[in-house]
């Protein structure tokens, strides 16, 4: 079961069935899906998902997803899963644009990597950013990312797959 973690400044809680709106809103901003790399989905194929959480991602433990709030408000969205870019865990993550520029998307990956390192005993894990989103490059660039290797979309766009060593952290 997806245990709860705690960052200097951020509480990452499972989901609860009180959570979907939250989720669903963060989901159908279209800023939040362009730097996902993402579509916008309809508002009911997120609910879908959202349930798909509560109802098969925790009770068959598939993998880590949590919800992250700061002083109580719902600030966006984690997980530590398997991905088929590589074979290892990639860490995603999501912030609500009021939360972007404060430091939080750096505090949320950090605590990510620690997780991934102490509690699942990771050695390295993965992320996919995309190559015009330049904040969350130099964030992951600060927090000792290594590019492995450009990852092109079908619509031209381009994605990078990164690595990071969960050993290495502070």
């Amino acid at each position: 079961m997806t245990p709860p973690l705690r960052t200097e400044h951020l509480e990452f809680i499972p989901y609860r069935t009180e959570d979907e709106d939250a989720f669903v809103s963060l989901l159908r901003n279209a800023d939040v899906c362009r730097w996902m790399g993402q579509d916008l989905v309809p508002e009911p194929d997120i609910r879908t998902l959202f349930r798909a959480i509560l109802s098969d991602v925790y009770p068959q433990n598939l993998f880590d997803v949590w919800g992250l709030w700061l002083d109580g408000t719902y600030a966006g969205h984690a997980e530590v899963k398997r991905t088929g870019n590589v074979d290892g865990h990639e860490l995603v993550t999501a912030l609500a644009p009021e939360f972007w520029g404060r430091g939080l998307g750096g505090e949320v990956v950090r605590g990510l990597i620690r997780y991934a390192g102490d509690e699942l005993g990771l050695k390295e894990v993965y992320g996919m950013v995309g190559a015009e989103n330049t904040p969350s490059l130099t964030m992951c660039r600060r927090l000792g990312f290594r590019h492995l290797r450009d990852v092109p979309g079908d619509d031209g766009s381009v994605t990078k797959l990164l690595a990071v060593s969960t050993t290495d952290q502070a």
